[in-house]
């Protein structure tokens, strides 16, 4: 009886915080930094509060899913675990193969820009290999780098490069026709156009690049963990403790990896605020 009642207590919860919500939403505040904030951490909690009642209130097995309060608990007594597992993945593999492939994929843009015939031959096989199955890239470059992070490192590049290159080609053909002839008129060298006209030009398109590669890191840093690692990291995390029926310490490291994630890329968008303030999509 008491699950029943937490879960019909979960349900009022959810109708009321999705009506304050609806309101927030449709207020004339709806714009002001606290109701953009708020409205989302609202709805974030009443998903939370819901599935914890559905889960006590049905009794389902904390080996088909945990609640949050479970999950909570296991975060909280495996923080020195999980912060190792975070270093190895995120900080070793994800960050150095993202760096590594952004780095990469800039001067090839830059190489693609100057070359028609790099235009013609590499842009095409780019677009074939990032349909790729990530399933079929990790287990060659695990035994090509070894089962430490550089292999995990070696993903990540393969996955970051081509969305960023495609991204910074096409934004480099963005400035205008006219704007070029004027570059010309001032006798402008190709550096000096390209620091000048063509680069800033290019920063919304460059960045959209770094905002999917941002998600595609993590994704590959944490599925290659599962073809070889040392004992740590959150893939390999995962499939051990999926293998131990230790679900609630998968939710843990789902947990990390989506605040990672979400850290990673408000980083780059912050990042992108600051150098395109000018775009029309970061005026405010």
């Amino acid at each position: 009886m008491t699950g029943l009642w937490g879960l019909w207590a979960a349900v009022a919860f959810w109708v009321v915080a999705w009506a304050l919500n609806v309101r927030l939403a449709n207020s004339a505040y709806r714009q002001a930094r606290a109701v953009r904030i708020g409205v989302p951490v609202l709805f974030g909690v009443a998903i939370l509060v819901l599935w914890e009642g559905i889960v006590t209130g049905f009794g389902v097995s904390p080996v088909i899913l945990p609640a949050p309060s479970a999950i909570a608990a296991k975060f909280a007594a495996s923080t020195e675990t999980l912060w190792l597992d975070f270093s190895q993945t995120v900080l070793k593999g994800a960050l150095s193969g993202f760096l590594i492939g952004a780095g990469a994929a800039f001067a090839t843009a830059l190489a693609v820009d100057r070359s028609p015939f790099l235009q013609r031959g590499l842009l095409p096989i780019g677009n074939f290999v990032a349909a790729l199955p990530i399933v079929g890239i990790a287990p060659i470059l695990v035994n090509w780098f070894g089962f430490d992070w550089q292999s995990k490192a070696a993903v990540v590049v393969a996955m970051v490069f081509f969305p960023i290159l495609v991204n910074t080609v096409q934004g480099l053909k963005e400035a205008g026709r006219m704007q070029l002839d004027l570059m010309r008129t001032y006798a402008a060298s190709y550096p000096q156009t390209l620091l000048k006209l063509r680069l800033p030009a290019a920063m919304p398109f460059i960045f959209n690049g770094l905002r999917v590669a941002t998600t595609l890191a993590l994704i590959g840093a944490i599925v290659a963990e599962y073809f070889g690692s040392p004992t740590r990291g959150m893939g390999f995390r995962i499939s051990t403790e999926v293998g131990r029926l230790g679900l609630d310490m998968v939710w843990a490291e789902i947990t990390v990896a989506a605040l990672a994630g979400s850290v990673f890329y408000g980083l780059v968008a912050m990042l992108e605020k600051r150098v395109a303030f000018w775009h029309p999509s970061q005026r405010e």
